[in-house]
């Protein structure tokens, strides 16, 4: 059941049913907004929390499938050390072949050659930019560009690719992450469409 508080009015077609979005969860905002996240916010509810465009996050989503599709997928990293996030971020990394580091991130993998851990990545792909700071912080210092799962809350400055969603939902970070797998294997030619795609949001669902 959908609130239609939370109904939006959108032109074009969607990647998914616009249902999918709203059950997931994934236009549910915090209760503060960044000035950086202003232009992804479709209009504050009233128990004060903001709701994001799922418009917007759908271009974006696509928008970021292209873009990692580009990529070498062993050079594409894979970063969530939001509890809800680590399951939906493994799973995406296993089904694009990218390397997943799901919870602490370890200083140093990205800059310390030494460390065990350590890796060499061309793009960085994180649930939340503030959870994932320190990831963020090494791949800044790279030089290589971030695409980040971004709530309404969140600074986006060091964010090369912003795609606004709830980062903090269990059921939305599924959601999203699920689309992105589908929409990268689709753009890499890996799958035709979306009917080739076999795996459902539950299977990214981190477990309670």
């Amino acid at each position: 059941m959908v609130d239609s508080e939370d109904q939006q009015v959108i032109e074009g077609e969607l990647l998914v049913d616009e249902d999918v979005y709203l059950t997931s969860g994934v236009h549910i905002g915090t209760q503060q907004k960044s000035a950086d996240m202003k232009d992804f916010i479709y209009k504050v509810r009233q128990d004060g929390l903001y709701v994001l465009d799922v418009k917007k996050t759908d271009d974006r989503i696509r928008a970021a499938a292209h873009f990692l599709a580009g990529f070498n997928p062993q050079r594409i990293l894979v970063a969530s050390a939001r509890q809800y996030g680590q399951r939906p971020a493994r799973e995406f990394s296993k089904a694009i072949g990218a390397p997943a580091f799901a919870g602490r991130f370890v200083p140093g993998t990205l800059t310390n050659p030494i460390n065990p851990s350590y890796m060499e990545p061309d793009v960085l792909v994180v649930t939340d930019p503030a959870a994932d700071k320190q990831a963020l912080a090494e791949a800044l210092n790279l030089g290589i560009p971030i695409v980040a799962l971004c709530d309404a809350n969140n600074e986006t400055r060091n964010v090369d690719l912003v795609v606004p969603t709830n980062n903090k939902g269990r059921r939305a970070l599924a959601c999203v992450y699920w689309l992105l797998t589908r929409e990268v294997l689709i753009a890499r030619g890996d799958i035709k469409d979306p009917t080739d795609f076999k795996m459902e949001i539950e299977d990214l669902e981190a477990k309670l």
